[in-house]
């Protein structure tokens, strides 16, 4: 979107003398930026303001690579899945179409819509894909053993420590593009943007175990 506000102003200065630029197109261009910046803030905005500001991340949708890489090392897990951050919807529907009981978490009312409403239309079973408005920040996720995260480098370190203080031992965690500091993962899909990382929390807490008692 920034780069698109980009070319639009400079196309505008190539066109007009900048020095003396014209009302009318002022008032219509001013009125174009304003537009683009309200359309992408009703995707990537609502309900930020219930989240403190170190832990927001906007909305960035999967890639279809992301998506397949991202199955290929849930394959043979089977159970609860909690997708942090579901955005439109597309993890959960490809983890609900592998037999996982999912749940996707999104405060964004308009990505929740349509994802509810794109679970209705193809048929999806409500106990195979769930919607839910709510913060999973302040969420116990410890029911789910597998969890998918595509959020942000900044986050993912505080993430890492929700994670580890909540969830089972036998639980898989996969983070797209952006991986866990310090975590050893398990194994990786992908290269580039869509890779895709594994870690089993039990060999986390034992390599963690083990600096720890190193460092001490």
């Amino acid at each position: 979107m920034e780069d698109s506000i980009e070319m639009i102003l400079q196309d505008y200065g190539r066109v007009l003398p900048t020095t003396k630029p014209h009302p009318v197109l002022s008032a219509c261009t001013g009125a174009l930026l304003t537009g683009l910046y309200g359309v992408w803030s009703l995707f990537a905005l609502p309900g930020f303001s219930k989240i403190p500001w170190r832990l927001k991340v906007p909305y960035l949708p999967s890639s279809k690579d992301q998506t397949l890489n991202t199955m290929k090392l849930l394959e043979g897990r089977t159970g609860r899945l909690a997708d942090l951050g579901s955005g439109d919807g597309r993890l959960v529907f490809a983890a609900s179409s592998a037999g996982f009981q999912c749940t996707g978490f999104e405060i964004n009312s308009i990505l929740l819509a349509y994802a509810r409403s794109k679970a209705q239309w193809t048929g999806v079973p409500f106990s195979q894909a769930t919607f839910i408005k709510k913060d999973f920040w302040k969420t116990d996720l410890s029911k789910y053993n597998n969890v998918t995260a595509f959020l942000a480098p900044g986050v993912m370190e505080t993430l890492g420590q929700k994670l580890m203080k909540e969830l089972p031992d036998d639980a898989r965690v996969i983070a797209c593009r952006f991986p866990f500091p310090n975590w050893p993962h398990q194994s990786s899909a992908g290269t580039g943007l869509d890779q895709t990382w594994a870690y089993d929390i039990s060999t986390v807490r034992s390599s963690l175990r083990n600096v720890s008692s190193t460092v001490v």
